[in-house]
Formats: C-alpha cells, structure tokens, sequence
C-alpha cells in the first residue's frame, strides 16, 4: 500500500486581499507536497478561504455589498492567486460550502450530544479584531497584542465547550509526541500556556449581535464562533466521517500556519478533535513573520508586498526561491528586493547558471553536445584522486536533502544543494578540462569528467524541483532528458550513471539573467564613484523621431512628498498627471519635501512600474545630475496637469 501525505495551509481569512504572508504559507505546502512526491507518496494538499464572521461583516458593509458578494470576491483573488505561483493544491475550500456546514454542524451536535457543551451567562473582555475573548493575563498593558486596543467589556449569554476538561491530558501528548508541534520553540510556547488553567472556550455568538455564521444545530438563535467553524475545514475538506478521501489521507496529515494562529491550532484543534473522537494531526508546523524593510507588514504603513508584483519584476520562480532560501522555518525574517536582487545574482546568475553554462558548454565544445561514453575504471581512478568525486558529493547532498526537507528546515535544503554545486565548481577547477582536451591520450578521462558533471546537474535540477519547477523542467530540457516527466523520484536521483551516452543536449542558454533596478540616485552615486562630475559625458547614439515619440512625457505637479525610509536620497511622491500617481524619485539630496511639493515637473508616464524599497513607482521624473546634485526638470510657468510635453 502506497504511503500517503495531507498537509493543509491555514485556510485564509477574506477580509483583505492575499499577500506575501499568504503566499509564503501557500508556496511551503506546495514544496512540502512536491517533494513527498518525488519520495513516491500518494499526497493531497488543502488550502482556502474562512468567510464568516465580525470582521467579514464590517469589511463587507465598507464597501456597500452583501456578505456574500464580499466573500466572493476576495475568496476569487485567493483561488486565482495559486495557479499564478505554481502552486498545485488538490482542494480549495470555502466555508460556506454546503459540505463544511453540515460538518460543523454534525461534529457541533456529538460534541452536545457527549455533554461537552454547556451554555452559560459570561461577562469578558472582547477583541472585536480577533472576534475572541481575552483573559487579563494575555492582555499587554490592558491592550489585545495584535490590535493593540483596549477589548470591550461584554455581557451575554453564550455556548462554551469544556476545554478545561482536556488540559491534562493534551500536556501528556504533547510530552509523549516531542516533535507533535515544531519548531520546539512552539512547543513551548504551547506548554507555556498550559501551565496556568485553561478556560473554557465561548463557541456561539448570538444572533441579536451577529447573523453571518453557521447556525447551531441545537439552537437556532445563535452561530458559531468564527474558530470552532474554521478549523473543522481540514476535515470537512476531506468528507468527513464516510468520505473515502478521509480514510485514506487524516491519519497523515500535517498542517502549516504562521506563528500568530499557534493558540487555536495547538490548543482548540487538538482538543476538538480529541472531544469529538478524530485522531489528532500528525504535526503542527509554525512559521515566523515575514517583515518587510525590517518593519512588519501593516496596510496602515504602507508595506504590504504584494506577490504577483514581485513575481511579475523579478520571475516566478527567483521569488520562490528567495522565500524559501531567506527565512529559517521558525523564525521571523526580512524581505527587501535588494536581498532579492542580491540572492538571484550571487546563487542563481553566478553560481549555478555559471555552473550550467559552463558545463553545457565543454560537452559542445569537446563532445559536440553530444553526452559523452563513461569508463568506469576511470572513473574510479578519478574517485580516488578526488576523495570519492562528485558521485558520493551527489549522494550526501541528496541524504542532507531529505533530512531537511523532513524537519520543514527548507533554507538547509537549499544550502545541501549549493554545496553540491560548490563541488561541481571546485571539481572543474581540479579536474581542468581544458588541459585533458589538450591530449587525445586524455580523451577517456576526459569524457569521464564532462559525464560526471553532467550527472551532478541532473541531481542539481532534480532537487531543485519543489522550489522552482519550472527552472527545474527547463534544466531538465538542457540536459536533454524527457520533458513529459516533471520530475525525477529520489530513487532515480540516488541512481549514478542514469543519463544516456549519446544523447544530444541543446546549447547552453541564460538560465538566470542578472538583475538590478536604478533610480536617479543610482546615476548620482555613479557619478561619484567614477568622479565623472562637472565632466560632459559623451553623447549618446542618434535615434529616429518615432523611437523618441514612444516616451510619453506629462507635465506633472507635485502634490506630497515624504522620505523614503532608510534611503537617504529618495522621496516619495504624489503627483497630479490628471490623475494620482505615486513616484519614488532620487532627488532627497537637493530637495527637501516642502521645496518639491507644487513645483510642475517632466515625467515619463508610461514606464512599466517598478517596486523601489517596497514603493511601486508608477513613473520617472526628468532631471539633470550635475556636481553632486540632482536637479528635477521643470517649466518656467503655470500650465494644466498632465499636459502634453513635446
């Protein structure tokens, strides 16, 4: 019987669009669940929405439509989102779909039946944000630590469900199951938690105050809190009790979430599932925060990264690669395109597509891209000179691999694979090709050289495959190896000596390409370096008429400005083009915002946009560097906003 593989991202709350946060979650369960595919595992992935509740409520009344159409719409950006990224998921689950609302209500009524669910007069401190309530203890100087606001003192009669009944026993498993919640800082964090008593958990609210939500089975005055409903999704998705999907995937399955949802996912999750008679997860695996410029994403600052437009900048697969190459599972980490742009051109452009180009390369060069016959007695003459070669380099990178990607450690996995390249590079530089080619009495131990590096690259490709399959796919076409088949199993990996002799590979083509992105300040700086100021730099070539029309330039009167933090020469600003635009320009160094705002300067308004330190600039303003300084273009009298400059 095959052995199989659930993992399930938090399903995503619909009150904001996606962002890098959801898209880092969704990518790792997309990776976790390629990978148990190439160890052969028969794997499922879930992801999807949680539409009920408070905030769904306020957000839908903000923009004057109905609960459901609001669901709708930002329940479709999710769904649209994966695919963009390459994520492949099995299920997308709403919780509004008919088959999760009968499960909720089916798990509610045997968790009533079995008398785990009393109703109660309460009187607590309430989140409206968190839709929850606090205890004095978990409050910050009397604030929620999310919202950072006082809660309100609230009053009602509710359902609560007999949470302190189960604290002993959860404190067992987690002892007995070390690695039940990981990294084991959260397993401590949970443990921590335990050590005061636990209250009982409020599982309705009435619907005098709120009527979007799953109604109770056994009273029809009151919905569900939000939670209780939400985390029955990772059942419910598999048709939970009879569903053969079930049957076949819980007794597997492992969830993903970020470190702000470890309370109900390592305390609520575990309890309801004992309660209600379903074995428990297999592990609970929590991630860190993404900060962006070192500062925590916030709509209320501005620096919310937003996936497809770092996807559309700077390549699928190269924004895979970073989030999963950046941060340590664990821990929170920081996400700047200048450490992205730095990551793609240091691992990506010069190591490893150096490294294929080069290889590709030699096998043209001295082989007529064609894969070369391997002898292995030479070869294990070159084993033994090389301290075993790339074969064994090939066989502990893929052990070191695995071991990785098992424990969630995926930036460790990454790095078992740069050292193999590392090896490849320094096998080259050992072996010198270039002087076998010199000598046909080298001809046997030459061709032995350019198989074993060809095979490192195959390993190389194939591991790479979870982070970025697309890379992976086009280095297996390069190697000339059966594009129908998406990946190699780690079995085939382990095997050496798998590619064919005589198989004609293509020319070597640019898989990385460098990156960089300049703004004003960047000619400044330039300049400086190359103490070219006060010098007239040459004149650049003619162009025709037609080319120069395609620049679209606008008079543009600048509204705001403000500095960009941490860049010293950058401002943001607002400008009127005869509509709003945002521009970042490399002027801070001669103009303080006050001296910009309501001056009328040359913009080119049809530049494709681009993110500056996680501003998206929507345009470039003229200006001239002359000794040190940039000085914007402008006109010499009033005119309209958005004119026409010729």
């Amino acid at each position: 019987m095959v052995e199989t593989f659930y993992i399930t991202t938090p399903i995503y709350y619909v009150n904001a669009k996606p962002h890098l946060g959801h898209a880092y979650t969704t990518i790792v369960g997309d990776v976790a669940r390629r990978f148990k595919e190439m160890q052969g595992l028969d794997s499922f992935f879930l992801t999807g929405t949680d539409e009920h509740g408070d905030k769904i409520i306020r957000a839908a009344r903000k923009e004057n439509v109905s609960p459901r159409v609001y669901v709708d719409k930002i329940s479709d950006m999710f769904r649209a989102l994966w695919p963009e990224l390459n994520i492949k998921y099995d299920r997308f689950i709403r919780t509004t779909d008919a088959e999760h609302i009968a499960v909720v209500e089916h798990v509610l009524q045997k968790i009533w039946d079995s008398g785990d669910i009393y109703f109660s007069e309460y009187e607590g401190m309430y989140c409206f944000g968190c839709e929850r309530f606090y205890t004095e203890r978990e409050l910050v100087d009397g604030k929620c630590p999310d919202h950072e606001m006082a809660p309100e003192t609230i009053k009602e009669s509710n359902y609560f469900f007999k949470m302190s009944r189960y604290q002993d026993w959860l404190i067992d498993h987690i002892h007995k199951h070390p690695d039940f919640i990981r990294p084991e800082r959260y397993r401590n964090e949970v443990l921590a938690f335990l050590r005061e008593p636990l209250e009982d958990l409020c599982i309705s609210r009435p619907k005098s105050r709120l009527k979007w939500g799953i109604t109770l089975p056994f009273d029809k005055d009151y919905v569900t809190y939000v939670w209780f409903d939400a985390l029955l999704n990772y059942v419910s998705a598999l048709n939970y009790p009879d569903g053969e999907l079930y049957h076949k995937y819980w007794s597997s399955v492992q969830h993903i979430v970020a470190k702000d949802i470890l309370k109900p996912h390592g305390i609520y999750w575990p309890i309801m599932l004992k309660a209600a008679g379903i074995p428990l997860y297999k592990h609970l695996n929590v991630h860190g925060y993404w900060n962006v410029n070192h500062q925590k994403m916030s709509k209320t600052l501005g620096n919310v990264a937003e996936p497809l437009d770092l996807k559309n900048i700077y390549g699928l697969d190269v924004f895979r690669f970073f989030l999963m190459r950046e941060m340590a599972f664990g821990l929170d980490s920081n996400f700047d395109e200048e450490t992205l742009i730095q990551r793609n051109n240091s691992d990506l452009a010069n190591d490893l597509g150096n490294l294929f180009k080069r290889v590709i390369t030699m096998t043209h060069k001295y082989f007529k891209g064609v894969i070369p016959n391997l002898d292995t007695e030479t070869e294990e003459e070159l084993q033994q000179f090389d301290s075993g070669g790339l074969k064994s380099d090939a066989a502990n990178a893929i052990s070191a691999f695995e071991s990785a990607m098992e424990n969630f450690a995926f930036h460790k996995a990454i790095s078992s694979i740069w050292e193999l390249v590392s090896s490849m590079n320094k096998y080259i530089d050992l072996m010198a090709p270039w002087e076998l080619a010199k000598k046909k009495s080298n001809r046997t131990q030459l061709a032995t050289v350019i198989y074993d590096l060809l095979e490192g690259l195959r390993v190389v490709s194939g591991l790479l495959y979870p982070f970025m399959p697309e890379s992976s796919l086009e280095m297996r076409k390069q190697l000339g190896m059966d594009a129908k088949h998406e990946f190699d199993t780690i079995d085939k990996l382990r095997t050496w000596k798998y590619m064919a002799p005589g198989t004609e590979i293509p020319k070597a083509a640019t898989l990385f390409p460098r990156c960089e992105i300049k703004s004003f300040s960047d000619e400044a700086d330039n300049a400086e370096e190359t103490g070219e100021t006060g010098v007239v730099p040459p004149l650049k070539p003619q162009i025709a008429i037609d080319e120069f029309a395609r620049a679209d330039l606008r008079v543009a009167t600048v509204l705001t400005a403000e500095p960009v933090p941490r860049a010293k020469k950058l401002l943001k600003l607002e400008v009127d083009i005869g509509e709003k635009r945002t521009v970042v320009a490399g002027i801070a160094g001669s103009y303080t915002p006050d001296e910009i705002v309501g001056k009328q300067v040359i913009m080119v308004v049809n530049l494709k946009p681009v993110k500056l330190m996680g501003i998206m600039s929507e345009g470039m303003i003229l200006a001239a560097v002359d000794d040190k300084k940039v000085l914007v273009s402008t006109i010499d009298k009033p005119i309209k906003s958005g004119t026409i400059v010729k």
